[in-house]
C-alpha cells in the first residue's frame, strides 16, 4: 500500500437492517473500486456488509475488534487486530482513518462521528444521526464512497 492510498472508516450498527446493510455493501464496493483500504469494527452489521462488499471488490478491509480475540472478526476481513478494548476501539478505527462513512447507527456511531469531528476527518452519513456539525449527507452508498474519496484523495501534482 502506498503512503497515499485512502483509508475509510465505515461505521454503523453491529445489527444493522436490511437496507442499511445493503447500503453498506455497495459502500464497501465503491471504497474497494476507489482504492481505498476499508477500516471498521470487524463485527456484524453494517461493518460486515461493507467488508463483505470490498473483498467482493478486491479491496482489503482492516478490522479492528473491540475484544481479545481476532477469530471473532466477520469473514470477510482482511487484517483483524484484536484490541480488547471494548468500544473504547472507536477511537482508534477513527484515528485509523483519513475520514468516515456513517450509515445508520446507534449511540457507538454517534461516538464515532464525534471523534471524527473532533479530528478533523470528513464525515459523509447515509440514514445517520442529524446533528448540527459539518457531516455530508448523501442518499446511497455510491455516493457516499464517491464523496468521502473526493475529500480523503490528496489532489494530483503534476
Amino acid at each position: 500500500m502506498a503512503a497515499t492510498t485512502p483509508y475509510v472508516a465505515v461505521v454503523g450498527a453491529g445489527d444493522a437492517d436490511a437496507e442499511e446493510e445493503a447500503v453498506a455493501l455497495d459502500v464497501g464496493r465503491a471504497l474497494a473500486r476507489g482504492g481505498a483500504v476499508l477500516v471498521c469494527g470487524g463485527l456484524g452489521g453494517v461493518m460486515a456488509a461493507a467488508c463483505r462488499g470490498a473483498s467482493e471488490a478486491g479491496g482489503v478491509t482492516v478490522g479492528l475488534l473491540p475484544g481479545p480475540d481476532r477469530t471473532a472478526a466477520n469473514p470477510w476481513v482482511s487484517v483483524a487486530i484484536a484490541t480488547g478494548m471494548g468500544e473504547l476501539r472507536n477511537g482508534l478505527v477513527v484515528r485509523a482513518a483519513d475520514g468516515v462513512i456513517a450509515v445508520g447507527g446507534g449511540f457507538g456511531t454517534l461516538s464515532e462521528i464525534a471523534l471524527a469531528l473532533k479530528l478533523g476527518r470528513p464525515v459523509v452519513g447515509v440514514g445517520t444521526w442529524d446533528i448540527a456539525a459539518p457531516v455530508a449527507r448523501v442518499h446511497d452508498g455510491s455516493a457516499a464512497a464517491a464523496r468521502i474519496l473526493e475529500l480523503v484523495t490528496p489532489p494530483s501534482q503534476t
